[in-house]
């Protein structure tokens, strides 16, 4: 190890995950908290988390990893549909709470860092990590580098519209890709095949209607792994929407190589081959051009936050190089 240690901290809508981290990847220490809906309880969190891991191991600085819009300098958080900040100045407050650095990314754009460095984004000359959790993240590497476009914010994948009319998104839209094809959407599916009467016999389907508030996206990919009917049902319309999606994004990009992260992209074994299959079906042009590479992550979920604590240090090493 030849860098310093430092911290990286995904922010998703639903869960938090710290963690020290080496510059190799290798994670050393983590610590892991729910979401607060509001941003003085999400401060406290952070702080909190990040107060532990230091109080145990030394670190230089601090990666936030965001689910959300930033500044083309990425200074600012402009908007996160699941996190409540808005036009905040998220790295700066931070820092000057804890006395650490602190660097701000987009949670894609961090986990597409990692699986290049770190993990199954090596090679690619367009690379796409899809970063797919509770909602769906996008990261868009050219040549290595990261692709913002003029404002900081491409490609934002997740929020391409794709029913008309369909599921309320929290971003204020309808029919998003994200509530389609992400953790949410597999609770959605199975909610609303419940509520068709379709699978009413399976294990899920008793435990939906026992207690609905308390079904993931985790549980459902869980029991379509132990083979549950409505699990697996659920899991066949997300990949059929997730090869709808890579088809969009093959008929835009072109790229060479696609990486499924995020909570629900650990998971890809579950659905990767169908999801395949749908996309070389959908591709405009399909037979007569090169079809993407898509994988899975190596990283698993821990994409972001070592994106984020690798970001920390080499923004630590710039600051450090120009003094």
């Amino acid at each position: 190890m030849s860098g310093p240690l430092t911290i990286g901290v995904d922010i998703g809508g639903t869960s938090i995950r710290a963690a020290v981290v080496d510059d190799r990847g290798q994670i050393h220490d983590s610590q892991r908290a729910q979401t607060p809906s509001t941003a003085p309880a999400l401060e406290r969190c952070l702080d909190m988390l990040v107060d532990e891991l230091r109080s145990r191991t030394e670190v230089a600085a601090v990666g936030l990893a965001v689910a959300g819009f930033l500044t083309p300098d990425r200074s600012v958080v402009r908007f996160a549909p699941h996190l409540p900040w808005r036009e905040v100045a998220v790295a700066r407050e931070m820092s000057t709470r804890i006395g650490l650095p602190v660097s701000c990314e987009h949670d894609a754009n961090a986990a597409a860092v990692a699986e290049r460095r770190f993990g199954a984004a090596g090679g690619g000359r367009t690379t796409l990590v899809l970063a797919i959790g509770t909602g769906i993240g996008a990261g868009l590497l050219l040549e290595g580098e990261v692709f913002r476009g003029s404002h900081g914010v491409a490609p934002e994948l997740g929020h391409l519209p794709v029913v008309p009319d369909g599921r309320p998104c929290p971003c204020g839209k309808r029919g998003c890709w994200e509530r389609y094809c992400s953790g949410t959407a597999l609770v959605d599916n199975v909610v609303e095949l419940v509520a068709a009467g379709l699978h009413r016999t399976s294990p899920l389907a008793r435990e939906t209607e026992q207690d609905p508030g308390s079904l993931t996206g985790r549980r459902v990919a869980a029991a379509a792994h132990d083979g549950d009917p409505l699990g697996l049902a659920a899991l066949a319309d997300f990949s059929r929407w997730l090869g709808y999606g890579l088809a969009l994004i093959g008929d835009v990009f072109d790229p060479d190589l696609i990486v499924l992260a995020g909570g629900v992209g650990a998971s890809s074994g579950l659905f990767l081959d169908e999801a395949r299959d749908h996309y070389a079906a959908l591709l405009t042009g399909s037979g007569h051009r090169r079809l993407a590479r898509i994988r899975g992550t190596q990283l698993g979920e821990a994409a972001g936050l070592i994106g984020a604590s690798a970001i920390a240090r080499s923004d630590l090493a710039r600051v450090s190089a120009t003094r």
